[in-house]
């Protein structure tokens, strides 16, 4: 899913980062009225948590090798402008710190899986989810669900930049110059990868984490709005009792977020883990490594290896500064630098946000409690 530089044309980069934009836009004006100042430390956890879970590669049966998100699951807690600025910042780290996908392609896999993702995701958990007890069991269910499908769209969305790049930027005789892979090549292939792999790992992730706060620590829970009225909705059908704000603690206690630092700690000890599975994930090959008799080529296409090596300021490329001669520990480091760069990246952005809004005037006033329904 982390596209290379070099797979995709400067026009298709460029022409992503104008899609992105009007999102990224939205989700900056959007997050200060969802996610309040006591909310800050959840989402840099979750940022982090999308950071550490891109670092597990799970095996594919064709020999390449996937991973997880994370973006379904921060929309769920906090909503999915949140879940845009979290995904955004940890895809920002990995591609500048760790050459993880592109500087020229960034915009391209936001896109997939910091836009996509959590907003097709998150659609398809609320459509679930509608009257539904914040407590029973369908409501995980239907996390997952929504983090599986999101998963797949967002693949699907990637599949399709790489499969349009031959047809569309080639030279005279047809060959490709950029990614060599056709849609009949790269459909199937994404499909596959995260259809039958990525996707359900993803399911089973947000599944539990929303299974596990529902029994230890509800309150996270109603941080998204949308959840409490959801909540509310269900309680007011079955005629219980209706939740309300004051239901919702005033202030998250700072310990009840060591729950997630627990979490990110064990994350990051095992990140190591991600080194099992053999080979790299479609379409991330460094124009060295690419099969050319596999896609019929005589040589790397021009394109691909002229902007493949565009940022060279990696200061941890490919999670590792030994040369491959530690690579555990070169996780280990990469997972502890990643969490603290996205930590301060959190926050700045969202300082920033603050001040835009202060200069201009359009700082959200304190959010109303929720109203209580009549009887």
């Amino acid at each position: 899913m982390h596209i290379p530089d070099g797979y995709l044309s400067p026009q298709t980069c460029g022409a992503m980062y104008v899609v992105a934009t009007p999102f990224w836009v939205t989700a900056t004006r959007r997050v200060r009225k969802t996610v309040k100042n006591r909310h800050v430390p959840m989402l840099a956890i979750m940022a982090a948590y999308c950071f550490l879970v891109m670092m597990f590669n799970v095996p594919i049966p064709d020999g390449t090798t996937a991973h997880a998100v994370g973006a379904v699951l921060v929309a769920v807690l906090l909503g999915p402008w949140a879940a845009i600025i979290a995904v955004s910042v940890a895809l920002a780290t990995q591609a500048l710190f760790f050459g993880d996908g592109g500087v020229l392609s960034y915009g391209a896999n936001c896109f997939n899986m910091a836009i996509v993702m959590p907003l097709v995701g998150y659609g398809v958990y609320l459509l679930l989810t509608r009257r539904m007890s914040l407590t029973t069991p369908r409501r995980a269910l239907a996390a997952g669900l929504g983090a599986y499908i999101g998963l797949n769209v967002a693949a699907l969305c990637a599949a399709t930049e790489f499969g349009l790049q031959p047809d569309l930027f080639h030279r005279a005789d047809g060959t490709p110059l950029y990614a060599p892979f056709h849609l009949a090549q790269s459909i199937p292939a994404m499909l596959l990868a995260h259809g039958v792999v990525a996707g359900p790992v993803e399911f089973v992730l947000t599944a539990g984490v929303i299974a596990y706060l529902q029994r230890a620590n509800l309150p996270l829970l109603r941080i998204n709005p949308d959840n409490l009225r959801g909540e509310r909705a269900a309680a007011l059908a079955a005629g219980a009792p209706v939740p309300t704000a004051s239901e919702d603690p005033e202030d998250v206690k700072v310990s009840s977020w060591w729950w997630g630092v627990a979490a990110l700690f064990v994350m990051a000890v095992l990140t190591p883990l991600g080194l099992l599975a053999p080979g790299g994930a479609f379409g991330e090959d460094s124009p060295a490594d690419l099969d050319l008799r596999k896609y019929h080529l005589s040589a790397v296409p021009s394109g691909l290896r002229h902007y493949a090596g565009f940022w060279h300021n990696a200061l941890f490329d490919g999670y590792d500064f030994s040369h491959d001669a530690h690579p555990t520990v070169g996780y280990l480091v990469s997972a502890a630098v990643g969490i603290a760069v996205i930590a301060a990246a959190v926050f700045a952005v969202l300082a920033l946000i603050r001040l835009v809004q202060r200069r201009h005037g359009t700082g959200s006033a304190p959010s109303s409690p929720v109203p209580q329904a009549s009887a």
